[in-house]
């Protein structure tokens, strides 16, 4: 991973287009009293594929390029999401992992999100970061939250001051799950699942060296379970990643065996299910299931690929409602 790129200022640029374009991508912009830049990608305003795409390159800090397309590896439902990114580690873990737990009050007027995205580098409130010896240093900084109200403003006044910087200088975009564009900024985390899964596997980050992935673009859902459980299993069940890892044979081989979906005790059934019978606790579901469903990966020191996992199409089209 690099230690020089800024993906706060990379992602700046992305942030900008956002901006500028905000009528023709239909999103919102709403600057708060204390400065702080709102993007509303799907709470008041329709949003869509085009702003989820952009939003999407903007949580992979401007290290990844995220596309559209049709494809046919899933005949039923074409729609497919791509990324691709030379630097995995820092684009996937030290920038688009939504591993930043943030909430405000309690009771019924509280408010809880993960935030994701380039700010994470700059505030570093996770030990994920000293593991990845990455920091991040810039004048300004963007975070994705995927809710559907506004944040208030005394956790942004946390959220900036924990990032070293003024409300001001800080973008905070919102992207609800049962959106077009928060549905699609989720399942273009299919190559993140991936380097999260060789993470807790303890495999070597600083081996991953290269990777793609793509993952049908799930329909939406007005229901926030069904919704998020239809982002999950497009990559549980038809998610594909292509690493390309430095190492031994044996590694890159263990590596793809252990990576698909399809080894989690808690395989098999939609995720919303899977949810609904932990009584929505994510603690309890087996960290092992958040994988793509299929990996191939190639050991680029002798050339040699390794495959594991395959498509489920049965379920997938289960959970599409297809």
């Amino acid at each position: 991973m690099s230690n020089t790129v800024s993906v706060n200022t990379l992602a700046r640029t992305l942030v900008e287009h956002m901006l500028d374009n905000a009528a023709a991508l239909r999103v919102g912009v709403e600057q708060l009293d204390n400065g702080c830049t709102i993007i509303d990608a799907g709470i008041k305003v329709d949003g869509g594929l085009e702003a989820g795409r952009i939003v999407s390159e903007i949580c992979l800090g401007g290290l990844g390029t995220v596309s559209l397309s049709h494809s046919a590896y899933v005949p039923r439902w074409p729609l497919t999401v791509n990324v691709q990114t030379t630097d995995p580690v820092t684009a996937c873990l030290g920038s688009q992992y939504a591993g930043w737990s943030l909430s405000h009050g309690e009771g019924k007027g509280s408010f809880y999100a993960l935030g994701s995205g380039p700010a994470r580098s700059l505030a570093r409130k996770e030990k994920l970061y000293t593991e990845l010896g990455y920091e991040d240093k810039a004048d300004s900084g963007v975070l994705v939250m995927e809710v559907d109200k506004q944040p208030p403003l005394p956790l942004i006044e946390e959220i900036a001051d924990a990032c070293g910087l003024k409300p001001a200088d800080l973008t905070i975009i919102l992207t609800p799950t049962s959106s077009l564009a928060g549905g699609l900024q989720v399942v273009a985390r299919v190559l993140e699942v991936a380097l999260h899964k060789a993470h807790e596997l303890k495999f070597p980050l600083h081996d991953i060296v290269d990777g793609s992935g793509s993952a049908p673009v799930s329909p939406p859902h007005p229901d926030f379970i069904k919704a998020m459980g239809r982002t999950n299993d497009a990559i549980l069940f038809a998610g594909q990643v292509h690493l390309f890892v430095k190492g031994t044979d044996d590694d890159a081989a263990s590596l793809a065996k252990q990576m698909p979906s399809s080894v989690s005790r808690d395989y098999g059934r939609p995720f919303a299910d899977v949810f609904k019978e932990y009584k929505y606790d994510f603690f309890k579901v087996d960290p092992m299931l958040f994988s793509p469903a299929k990996v191939i990966i190639t050991a680029v020191d002798s050339g040699r690929c390794f495959q594991a996992g395959k498509l489920d199409e049965t379920l997938l089209y289960q959970s599409f409602g297809l």
